[in-house]
């Protein structure tokens, strides 16, 4: 069999061997608008060539609509309920302390990155916050590192050194949007050098967080983006890119934050001591977001009626659907023992949180925007490469850009995309 007939079956999904270097990118809160606008600028050269000349889709990422559960899916191909990765966050029951989620032993099941590397391709992965870095390399024999932690890699954890030196530039900063830039250059110089067959970039939306699509500051980004794009489509790779989650502002008209402290509710509704409010985007960077997303996970003392709190909580202004441990995990396809008896989505403008204590907003230097519900579902799916045959009437997921990549992409022709 040779490499163009081959293909790697994971998670129940088959996958064909690269014919070309493929990169997968992954914009961190990259709603699709962001693209929009810095394509009717004229900022993005290079994302409108591919917006008109490859193929450019919407799809739907996974809820809750934070990075984590997002990115796992992408390179799993699976939901969360498969995959195991539910939050940023979670409860655990046996121990009742809160767990963060970036250790791999709580993802459940093979990468697509681990698998293509164990039949014998070259992958490599560049995250920018090392929160991720763990779970994106779980069984990975290749090169995986992040830009957060440049300056500290060996070839034993890593499989690769000098990355700083390589690339001539400074370890950035955690909030900046030069982390996300690293990832990129990082990106390019791989492709020259290395030449995997493989390449997983993962930046941070420190940028949407903070700037609105159409701004000057979110164009001068994807301008950035585009140029490192068509750096990598010089080089012959199929690209492919996509979005953990979108990104909605979570104020009123003056721009104040518009928060639901959710534990202050129940303490009020139900009494203190009677649920225990878990939000999943809590995670180590939590400067520009405050720990406030549009999603959260509520656990209630025994005897508590679920479906009566539902009720009562969905009737609530800013409030967009509250649903149980059970519904929730048939819905949106998350793993029930690692969610709580209830799930909360705010509407699109709300952010919630636990209670204004639990939170330090002097970080916010801009107005809140956050993500988490399933306002910021949608978000794009484009490729540099025509897809052929695509199965009509389809809701495209996030998760689903390996397959595409892989599976539909149009050999590239002599001229053109």
């Amino acid at each position: 069999m040779t490499a163009s007939e081959a293909s790697i079956t994971v998670n129940e999904r088959s996958y064909r061997w690269p014919t070309a270097p493929l990169v997968v990118l992954c914009i961190d809160g990259c709603e699709p608008d962001y693209i929009t606008q810095a394509v009717l600028a004229g900022a993005a050269p290079f994302l409108a060539q591919m917006m008109a000349d490859g193929t450019s889709l919407i799809a739907d990422c996974v809820i809750p609509s934070f990075t984590n559960p997002n990115n796992l899916s992408i390179i799993t191909g699976t939901l969360p309920a498969v995959h195991g990765i539910s939050g940023n966050y979670f409860l655990d029951p046996d121990t009742g302390m809160e767990v963060m989620m970036n250790d791999p032993s709580h993802l459940r099941v093979d990468t697509i990155l681990a698998r293509f590397a164990a039949a014998g391709a070259r992958v490599a992965v560049v995250t920018a916050k090392d929160k991720l870095r763990a779970l994106l390399g779980k069984g990975l024999r290749g090169i995986c590192f992040s830009a957060e932690r440049a300056d500290r890699l060996s070839a034993t954890d890593n499989g690769v050194t000098g990355m700083l030196e390589r690339l001539g530039l400074e370890l950035p900063s955690v909030y900046s949007a030069e982390l996300s830039a690293f990832v990129l250059a990082a990106g390019v110089s791989l492709l020259e050098e290395e030449r995997p067959d493989l390449i997983y970039l993962s930046t941070t939306d420190y940028i949407q967080h903070k700037h609105a699509p159409g701004t000057d500051e979110a164009n001068r980004f994807y301008a950035m983006l585009s140029g490192y794009l068509e750096r990598m489509h010089a080089l012959g790779a199929t690209i492919a890119l996509t979005a953990d989650h979108g990104m909605n502002a979570k104020t009123d008209a003056a721009g104040q934050p518009r928060i639901i402290y959710l534990q202050d509710w129940f303490d009020r509704t139900l009494g203190a001591g009677s649920a225990r409010v878990i939000l999943p985007i809590t995670d180590p960077y939590v400067a520009h977001h405050g720990s406030l997303g549009s999603f959260a996970t509520v656990y209630l003392e025994p005897g508590i009626d679920a479906t009566g709190v539902a009720t009562t909580l969905a009737a609530c202004v800013g409030i967009e659907s509250v649903q149980t441990r059970r519904e929730a995990a048939v819905v949106h396809g998350l793993p029930p023992e690692r969610i709580g008896d209830l799930v909360v989505i705010a509407t699109r403008l709300v952010a919630l949180g636990t209670t204004p204590a639990g939170h330090d907003l002097s970080g916010l230097d801009a107005p809140l925007r956050s993500h988490g519900g399933t306002a910021e579902q949608q978000v794009p799916l484009v490729f540099n490469r025509r897809l052929s045959d695509l199965p009509a009437d389809r809701r495209w997921r996030n998760f689903d850009v390996f397959d595409l990549a892989l599976n539909y992409a149009q050999v590239p022709a002599a001229r053109g995309l």
